[in-house]
């Protein structure tokens, strides 16, 4: 570590150390019918004369879910204060926004909050620091520091009054993500959880981790990842690292046209869809009644060919999971580091998908190929995968995500669709196969053997239904 850093932490520890003497947490002693603190939009004339950082926090627990209270420091000598709402025996989850381009409140902030509380009795502790978040996003980056060291300097003062650092899980969205990460390097990783939502990639990305969110910054880091190629960033930065449909364009989001013109000055950072996608699947795994489970593999394109088909290796057959359960779901002592695990979703809540893997092996072919393969449920639901078949190889295996179970799929159908002109005459499949994944048991597999189909004959075959 350079001597700078250690300055930096000396610095840090002593602010931190001082504030004790001279400050104390206190909660509004306002009614819950009273006015409900919020956040303080910023416009471009008052950002230009506001010097320095300010930062508040907003306080929500399941006594006051619809009216928060504001969370203050004051200078009242040695004595402290609470009202009814703060639950010292609860853990306490802190929400970090990001970069906002018009200095306004996020607005997705009430819906985490909602959705946390309705999983976890907790106190809910929102941090504003949008008068520093704001408009020029290099100024931004400038500020996440500082943010840090203001929330460092409320966490000491609860950690005074009993609180333990591992109760503390820290949420942090885009840049409130390396916040987050600040704050965990300023209490040497002994902070319990800290949760990054697409961390912002521009002026990041080649950071040292010291200056960024990584795995040591608290005793369990994970990651979501949802705009790689654009506003957030493409290295793991956790012990676990989600990558939702590989962690680059979403199902159901459109790029917009001007992304590219504002990769490394990302004005649109809140309102490009992949960018928020990872805090609305974050939500829709605390809110939903379905599994949000990764698959650790190299690559993205090894997951979709259907080499991961297991969560064998780091994570002993156990698959991460997006949510609240302690590490991901992790039971090994030892924690990985920087582990990858992919998984695809839905264009829309509850985002979750069965993975399932087509596999077919082929007979010879004179001439390449394309077949359309088309899984459908009772319902109607349907799941298409086209196939480039080639000469040279017989077995074809590729992983999709389904609505539904699989023994839900009513059927299964094939289609010769490549140039009608050059288009393979008959094509013979020793088997087709589909199968759950992970399996678990025997009736995880369905297969159909010995299929023949022409050049515009189509092919269907109907199962029956296992639930």
């Amino acid at each position: 570590m350079t001597f700078n850093r250690i300055n930096l932490i000396v610095q840090i520890t002593l602010l931190c150390l001082l504030s004790l003497c001279a400050t104390s947490v206190v909660v509004s002693d306002e009614e819950p019918n009273a006015n409900c603190a919020d956040f303080n939009n910023t416009t471009w004339q008052k950002y230009r004369r506001t010097k320095g950082v300010h930062v508040q926090y907003l306080l929500l627990t399941r006594k006051n879910a619809d009216c928060a209270s504001l969370f203050t420091q004051h200078c009242l000598s040695h004595t402290q204060k609470h009202t009814s709402h703060f639950n010292s025996t609860l853990p306490t989850k802190v929400i970090i926004h990001g970069y906002s381009a018009l200095g306004r409140k996020p607005s997705w902030v009430s819906g985490l909050a909602q959705a946390l509380l309705e999983k976890e009795d907790a106190n809910i502790l929102v941090v504003d620091w949008l008068c520093g978040a704001s408009y020029a996003y290099n100024q931004v980056v400038d500020n996440y520091k500082e943010v840090a060291v203001q929330i460092s300097v409320l966490i000491n003062q609860l950690k005074t009054s009993g609180i333990n650092l591992e109760s503390f899980h820290l949420i942090g969205i885009s840049v409130g993500a390396h916040v987050a990460g600040f704050v965990g390097t300023l209490f040497g990783g002994k902070l319990g959880r800290i949760t990054g939502l697409d961390p912002a990639g521009p002026m990041f990305k080649k950071a040292d981790p010291f200056d960024r969110l990584d795995p040591s910054d608290a005793m369990f880091v994970e990651a979501i990842h949802t705009d790689s190629d654009y506003f957030g960033i493409s290295i793991p930065v956790g012990h676990v690292d989600f990558f939702v449909n590989g962690g680059l364009d979403q199902t159901g989001c459109v790029r917009s046209s001007f992304a590219s013109v504002f990769i490394y000055f990302p004005v649109y950072g809140y309102v490009i869809c992949d960018h928020m996608r990872a805090l609305h699947v974050y939500m829709s795994a605390l809110n939903g009644s379905c599994e949000l489970t990764g698959f650790p593999c190299s690559s993205y394109e090894d997951f979709l060919a259907g080499q991961c088909t297991s969560c064998d290796g780091p994570f002993n057959n156990v698959c991460p999971q997006i949510g609240l359960l302690k590490n991901s779901g992790i039971t090994e002592s030892s924690l990985p580091i920087h582990e990858k695990v992919y998984l695809l979703t839905t264009s829309g809540v509850p985002f979750c998908v069965n993975h399932i893997m087509i596999e077919l092996k082929v007979s010879p072919l004179s001439k390449s190929a394309v077949v359309q393969v088309t899984l459908v449920t009772m319902q109607n639901i349907k799941t298409k995968k086209e196939f480039q078949l080639q000469t040279y190889k017989a077995i074809y295996k590729t992983v999709v995500g389904h609505p539904e179970h699989l023994c839900k799929i009513e059927s299964i159908h094939l289609k010769n669709i490549g140039a009608f002109l050059y288009r393979q005459g008959n094509i013979h499949f020793e088997y087709i196969c589909i199968s759950k994944i992970p399996k678990t048991r025997t009736m995880d597999t369905l297969c159909v053997e010995n299929i023949k189909i022409g050049r515009s004959a189509p092919w269907s075959h109907d199962f029956i239904q296992a639930c």
